[in-house]
């Protein structure tokens, strides 16, 4: 019976070492396993558009290609249309920061109140010693840190978008060769079904919410240039990009407008409508639009889809927040189809409270040990 725990806490002693050991690979190996995740992410959806091409004659090595070109051109004009925008916004990022800490005076004041009092008593508390030579390093601009992320997750795309043509092009070789790799029967129909339902779910998924976000992203460019907004068009791609990353990318897209809007209109009364109008969109999609469309086949819990969010985030920044998601969705497909897994599997599950109500409506039974009633 000891042996028996100890292989057991030795078992668990192995599997957490060797979660953290991934966490440590995945933290240190971003510029590697990142272009190679959003690869197989493009490649997995739009499998099933070239799969469909096939059925009609058209080689996989033509969809492939065709589908990788099509997507490269999308994210070229998205990146052509506000490019210019955004890259003179972050050349007049101290201007603007400046005049919206005009707008809001009143509270930067207090701020600056608070702040002044704490070098006060800094400088009282060091009153007395050495003087200590002030040394000032010269920060890099707000520009060159932009194009800094942009030459990155530039490269990154491009290696994604190379990989995933490779597996468009390849058509089904590399489920032949997955399946080829188990010996049983038992084996290659699991692992062949749980790719399937892989690759079903993610494009389902991403498909889904691509056009979830394009219509996000039309309805609030046109309300916003209704209200006055410059640039309206970019505040739309904006929203469009930023409604990929769940919660944080809401929260984002607020703060954002809202800045611009109060630099923008003296009413801040008036100034206000725009982050009200961005909050209302992003908050009727969240809760009614995007449930009702991916329905419960893709319904998640929340409370694990933030933390993973939370996670990826920390792990590799904006990149890693985008394909949370994503990566979660597989996750969850792999756990359906293990049956080790099923309780993972049932926890990243949507809430389902039918069981609870029932185990709260049936009557408690109690158990008598040894105790006997008189006749």
């Amino acid at each position: 019976m000891k042996s028996a725990t100890h292989l057991e806490s030795i078992r668990r002693s192995l599997t957490l070492l060797m979660l953290i050991a991934i966490f440590v690979t995945c933290y240190f190996a971003r510029d590697l396993i990142l272009p190679v995740m959003l690869g197989f992410l493009i490649a997995l959806t739009l499998s099933p558009v070239s799969r469909g091409l096939s059925r009609i004659g058209v080689p996989h090595w033509a969809s492939g290609v065709g589908l990788i070109a099509i997507t490269t051109t999308l994210i070229g004009l998205i990146i052509l249309f506000g490019a210019g925008t955004v890259s003179t916004w972050m050349s007049d990022f101290d201007d603007l920061a400046r005049e919206l800490q005009f707008k809001l005076g009143g509270v930067f004041r207090q701020l600056e109140s608070v702040r002044q009092a704490g070098e006060d008593v800094a400088k009282m508390a060091a009153a007395g010693g050495e003087a200590a030579q002030e040394v000032v390093v010269q920060q890099p601009t707000m520009l060159d840190s932009a194009f800094d992320m942009a030459g990155t997750l530039g490269a990154t795309l491009a290696v994604a978008l190379v990989l995933a043509t490779f597996l468009l092009a390849s058509g089904d070789m590399f489920y032949i060769k997955l399946v080829q790799s188990f010996e049983t029967m038992s084996g290659k129909k699991r692992a062949l079904t749980m790719v399937y339902d892989i690759e079903r779910k993610v494009s389902h998924y991403l498909l889904t919410i691509t056009v979830i976000n394009a219509s996000l992203g039309l309805c609030i460019g046109v309300a916003l240039t209704l209200l006055g907004l410059p640039y309206g068009w970019l505040w739309g791609i904006v929203a469009f990009l930023l409604n990929f990353l769940p919660y944080l990318g809401a929260m984002a897209g607020v703060l954002m407008v809202g800045a611009i809007s109060i630099i923008t209109f003296d009413d801040f009364g008036y100034a206000l409508l725009a982050p009200l109008i961005y909050l209302t969109f992003t908050t009727i999609e969240g809760n009614f639009v995007t449930p009702s469309l991916l329905g419960r086949q893709l319904k998640m819990n929340t409370v694990a889809v933030f933390l993973t969010v939370v996670l990826w985030a920390w792990l590799w920044g904006i990149p890693g927040a985008l394909v949370a998601v994503p990566f979660l969705v597989v996750f969850k497909v792999v756990a359906d189809n293990i049956d080790s897994l099923a309780i993972v599997s049932n926890f990243l599950s949507g809430a389902d409270t039918s069981e609870l109500r029932d185990l709260r409506r049936a009557p408690i039974a109690f158990e008598d040990h040894g105790a006997h009633k008189d006749d």
